[in-house]
């Protein structure tokens, strides 16, 4: 254990009065601030900001909380917050810890048998649940959903900053997006990164949602385009949820665009050395891919 991690586990163990057996960081994902807790009889997961951050955006872990919180107490399958502060004290940091869940990650649920149709199908219905919470019920009701132009804006800024050999496309991509926008519907939760990577299951069902980092009030579909990334195709996705097929494919585009500003974001802080994680150089041709597929899903 690294002496961050020693003070990590220390002052945890003040916060919530009990011993802290063991703190290690989760290899999986890229940010970095997750860490396996061994308590007495029980395993959690801690999440903290990055040092120094500004506590907004991703790096509100006390809105994430929020979050969970509201949703666990209707039922809903997401972590128990065992506790939180919003207060820096956690290495100067505030926190939440929350239970861990058992289940399995996508790979190892389809290694074990699951058919990616099952785990599409259960994802879309607890996407519905999710939907059918009332925005004042969120944990976030407060806040004003982002409309469709914000929405394009929000990962625009973000492909501006992209190495600009991967996104020559790009404009002419997110042009057609704030042209051809879908009217609105009534505004849901979202959780913002819908996919399987950031889903646990049991027995071919969605044991957990995690990762409420981006989630919003916004537009339905959003989250729903996001389970089409990977094991299954976007039709039938579209199909299970019974989504008007010409919106659909306007939050396609969306969807591909969007994941392409954030890998490229991420490729560029990489590159400068502001955060290192070597695994978006792998990426680029996902980033040019992704951003032709939303041209053509256009066109």
């Amino acid at each position: 254990m690294t002496e961050a991690e020693e003070r990590i586990r220390n002052d945890l163990a003040a916060q919530i009065k009990e011993p802290v057996r063991d703190l290690r960081p989760i290899p999986e994902g890229h940010s970095g601030f997750s860490y396996w807790v061994e308590l007495e009889g029980r395993r959690g997961v801690l999440r903290l900001p990055p040092p120094g951050a500004r506590i907004a955006g991703p790096a509100d872990i006390p809105r994430q909380a929020r979050i969970m919180a509201a949703l666990y107490e209707q039922g809903l399958p997401v972590p128990a917050v065992v506790a939180t502060s919003q207060d820096p004290v956690v290495d100067g940091r505030p926190f939440v810890l929350m239970e861990a869940i058992r289940g399995e990650r996508v790979e190892q649920a389809i290694d074990a048998g699951s058919d990616p149709l099952q785990l599409a199908s259960s994802a879309v219905d607890v996407l519905r649940r999710f939907q059918a919470v009332p925005c004042s019920d969120t944990g976030i009701g407060s806040e004003e959903p982002m409309p469709l132009e914000g929405e394009v804006s929000r990962w625009t800024w973000l492909m501006e900053r992209a190495p600009s050999e991967l996104t020559g496309q790009a404009p002419r991509l997110a042009q057609r997006l704030l042209e051809w926008q879908p009217g609105p519907m009534p505004p849901v939760l979202v959780h913002g990164d819908y996919h399987f990577g950031n889903m646990l299951f049991d027995s071919g069902r969605v044991a957990a949602v995690v990762d409420w980092e981006i989630a919003q009030l916004g537009q339905p579909l959003l989250d729903l385009c996001c389970i089409s990334l990977s094991h299954i195709s976007a039709e039938a996705v579209q199909e299970m949820y019974g989504a008007d097929p010409d919106d659909y494919r306007w939050y396609r585009a969306l969807t591909y665009y969007k994941y392409a500003a954030i890998f490229g974001y991420n490729l560029m802080l990489h590159r400068r050395g502001k955060r290192p994680d070597p695994s978006y150089e792998q990426r680029t041709d996902t980033i040019l891919g992704f951003i032709d597929q939303g041209v053509r899903v256009l066109a």
